[in-house]
């Protein structure tokens, strides 16, 4: 195995929030004094800017100077209703009335905002891409195209959503419906709407292959993703993570759509190989199952026959205090850290450089970059490996 020494150790601010760029090239980082943009390959900073107040949520615009912002932390640079005094560890609610929540978009080239969006209730994320922003709120989702201003095309109502759930692609833009455990897809082309009904229990995450054809979700009970293709909107399988409760932080699929990463609180993450172009799962051979033999048993529970993941490995959550820890299990609950997806730290976040490299991406006040390869032991057997890491503020 491969295993590089750290890169960085030295400790930066604290990071309110993290995500990739549509193309994963980058990963932005909001913080309470500002934003910063890194190079995902590396972990290196390209950009940093200090704005005079928190930024929540930073999201960038392709490999553009243009981001997405919207305000957040303890003393928010745009709107919020909450804010906490530098004496203080407790939110203070400044006005239940006349309170307007924006996303700004910031053009890094003039350093200056080119145009805003404002909402009356809280802005829970933000998706951006050449031709349109996506703004969820708790329990609606505003699809805009993108212009000065941002021109609204859609609206729609969701289930509570303070995860800020949503993905946009190319062509369609993915997130929770008006049910529990529903998904609906928004063509952005044909303005079509296709429902998903993918778990009994409340989403918890999402993820679209980069040609749009395919769906991964989780819910919020984290023992099973499953898959679905698009436009048909059937299931193509399930794959089981585990059999005991977990939170998945985050999911994706590397370019081709031929393996899945799966991030969880357990500081796990698993990688699994997708059957290509199959409606059911390569079986396993009983030797390389997780059960063995009992894999192959006809009267044993189902988890004994499942697909599991192909390997696994350890990634670091970071030290964080209790209070700013990994996002709370319920998908149905709003708290925390207003402006902020999910209302705590970014944590577990995965992106693809190519076919067998992937990153995994945390903020808080222990805020990692972590380089993983994707391959084959000595022994000819699937294996995953850590090639670097650092600590990527300072």
């Amino acid at each position: 195995m491969n295993t590089r020494p750290v890169l960085d150790s030295d400790k930066g601010p604290f990071a309110l929030s993290a995500s990739f760029n549509a193309e994963g090239s980058c990963f932005s980082v909001a913080l309470e004094s500002g934003f910063r943009v890194f190079s995902s390959k590396t972990g290196d900073e390209k950009l940093a800017r200090e704005v005079g107040g928190g930024i929540g949520c930073a999201e960038m615009l392709s490999t553009t100077r243009y981001l997405a912002l919207v305000g957040g932390g303890k003393q928010p640079k745009f709107p919020q209703n909450k804010v906490c005094p530098e004496d203080s560890l407790k939110w203070q609610i400044i006005s239940h009335t006349d309170i307007t929540y924006e996303v700004q978009i910031w053009n890094d080239a003039t350093q200056q905002i080119t145009t805003s969006v404002e909402f009356n209730t809280p802005i829970q994320r933000v998706r951006v891409s050449q031709t349109h922003l996506i703004v969820v709120l708790l329990n609606n989702v505003g699809i805009y195209r993108m212009g000065r201003p941002p021109e609204k095309v859609a609206d729609y109502e969701t289930v509570n959503n303070p995860f800020g759930l949503c993905e946009l692609g190319k062509t369609i833009v993915a997130f929770p419906g008006r049910a529990v455990g529903q998904v609906k897809l928004f063509d952005l082309n044909t303005h079509n709407v296709s429902i998903i009904p993918a778990h009994e229990s409340p989403l918890r995450a999402l993820s679209l292959s980069k040609d749009c054809d395919m769906l991964a979700t989780a819910s919020e009970a984290g023992t099973l993703i499953r898959l679905w293709s698009f436009p048909a909107c059937t299931k193509l399988f399930e794959l089981r993570r585990g059999v005991d409760p977990a939170v998945i932080l985050s999911l994706a699929f590397n370019p081709s759509a031929t393996t899945l990463a799966v991030t969880s609180d357990k500081s796990t993450m698993h990688i699994f190989d997708l059957p290509a172009a199959q409606s059911t799962p390569v079986p396993q051979a009983s030797e390389d199952h997780k059960w063995k033999l009992l894999s192959k048993l006809p009267l044993l529970p189902r988890q004994f026959s499942d697909t599991y993941s192909n390997c696994s490995i350890k990634f670091e959550m970071g030290d964080e205090p209790p209070s700013f820890g990994p996002a709370a299990r319920s998908a149905t609950l709003q708290a925390g850290i207003p402006g902020v997806p999910g209302g705590r730290p970014t944590k577990g976040l995965l992106s693809w450089l190519d076919d067998t490299t992937v990153l995994v991406v945390g903020a808080g006040q222990d805020a990692r970059w972590e380089k993983f390869v994707v391959g084959f032991d000595e022994a000819g057997k699937r294996a995953v490996w850590r090639e670097g890491w650092r600590r990527y503020l300072h």
